[in-house]
C-alpha cells in the first residue's frame, strides 16, 4: 500500500514541469527535507542534486560559510549530521596545515554574530600549547538584541533556548568538515561577582569535550566580549594544539548520524561527561584524603617512636 501511494505522488510530481519543481518547489525545502525529496525518484534525485540549490541552503543556514565550500552539497552532508562521539580517535597520519572556524551565533533567529578564522596548525607553538580559538578581540565586543533585565532562573532558560550557535572546522586540505556545536547551550550561568553570563556550547569525543564558551557582559543591552573554543578533559585540563587536531581530525572523518538529535543527544552526552567528571573529582578527594590521614598516621608513629627511642637510650 505504501508502495503504491508512493508511487502514485512520484508519477504526479513528474507531471509537473521541471521549471516549476526547480523554482518553485524546490527552493522552499531546507537541507534535510531536500535530501529525503531527492531519494522519491530519479527525476527528483537529478533535481535535487543541483549544486547551486544547495550553494544557497549552505549560506541561508550557516552565513559565515558562504565563501568557503566548493561542494555546497557534501559540506551540508558533513555539517548538518550529528557527529559519532563514540568512535575510536585515531592518530594524526596526515596533518594539516590550516584550520578554518567558520561561527555563527544567533538570537531568536536573528544573527548577531558570524565570523571566519584560520588558524595556522603547523608552528611549534600551536602545537605545543593548549587549544583555545577566539573569535572576538579581548578589545571589542559585539552588540546584541538581548535586553538586560532581572536576572532569574527563567533567564537562563529562556537564553537556552534562544540563543543558537554553529561552530563548523573545516580541513581546506582533506574538504572535510564538522559542527562542534551543540546547536543551543547545554548551560547557561552567571557570575554574580561580575555579572557577565556564560553559555556554554559542548560536544563529547570520547573521553574529552570539544567546548564552545560564549561570554556576554553589559549593564542595559548584553554585548558579547568571548567566543572561544578549547577541547578539555575530563580533568579539566586542555589540550594542546596536536592532540587538540587528533579530536578534530576523528570527527571530520567519522562516522555521522542524523542532524536532528544534535540538541538532544548533545545535552544527554555532556551531562553525562559531567557526572563521569564529579565521579573522578570525588575518587581524586577519596584518594588523597585517605592519602593525608595515613601521613599523619605514619608521622605520628614515627615522632612515638623516636620519642621512645629517646627515653629508652636515658
Amino acid at each position: 500500500m505504501a508502495d503504491s501511494s508512493s508511487s502514485t505522488v512520484t508519477d504526479l510530481i513528474s507531471t509537473v514541469h521541471q521549471d516549476i519543481i526547480e523554482a518553485h518547489i524546490l527552493t522552499r525545502l531546507d537541507g534535510p527535507t531536500l535530501a529525503s525529496l531527492s531519494c522519491a525518484s530519479t527525476l527528483l534525485h537529478k533535481l535535487a542534486s543541483n549544486e547551486l540549490l544547495w550553494s544557497k541552503i549552505c549560506r541561508s543556514t550557516w552565513p559565515s560559510t558562504a565563501t568557503i565550500s566548493d561542494e555546497p552539497r557534501s559540506f551540508f552532508s558533513d555539517v548538518y549530521s550529528v557527529l559519532d562521539t563514540g568512535g575510536s580517535v585515531s592518530d594524526l597520519d596526515r596533518p594539516f596545515p590550516e584550520l578554518i572556524s567558520a561561527v555563527d551565533l544567533h538570537y531568536r533567529g536573528k544573527l548577531i554574530l558570524s565570523r571566519v578564522v584560520k588558524t595556522e596548525t603547523t608552528t611549534a607553538w600551536f602545537l605545543s600549547s593548549p587549544l583555545r580559538i577566539d573569535l572576538v578581540d579581548a578589545k571589542d565586543t559585539v552588540e546584541t538584541p538581548i535586553k538586560r533585565g532581572r536576572w532569574t532562573e527563567d533567564t537562563c532558560r529562556d537564553l537556552e533556548q534562544d540563543l543558537t550557535l554553529s561552530w563548523i572546522v573545516i580541513d581546506p586540505v582533506g574538504k572535510r568538515a564538522a559542527n562542534l556545536s551543540s546547536h543551543r547551550p547545554v548551560s547557561v550561568q552567571r557570575n554574580w561577582l561580575s555579572g557577565e553570563v556564560e553559555a556554554k556550547f559542548a560536544t563529547v569525543v570520547g573521553s574529552v569535550e570539544c567546548v564552545i564558551t560564549v561570554v556576554t557582559c553589559g549593564e542595559e543591552e548584553m554585548h558579547v566580549k568571548e567566543v572561544s573554543l578549547k577541547v578539555e578533559e575530563m580533568e579539566g585540563t586542555s589540550l594542546n594544539g596536536k592532540d587538540s587536531l587528533v579530536i578534530l581530525r576523528s570527527v571530520m572523518e567519522g562516522k555521522r548520524g542524523n542532524g536532528r538529535r544534535r540538541e538532544a543527544e548533545s545535552k544527554w552526552r555532556h551531562e553525562e561527561f559531567m557526572e563521569k567528571k564529579r565521579e573522578l573529582k570525588e575518587k581524586k578527594m577519596r584518594v588523597e584524603w585517605v592519602f593525608d590521614i595515613l601521613t599523619v598516621v605514619v608521622g605520628v608513629l614515627g615522632f612515638g617512636t623516636l620519642v621512645g627511642f629517646c627515653l629508652w637510650s636515658r
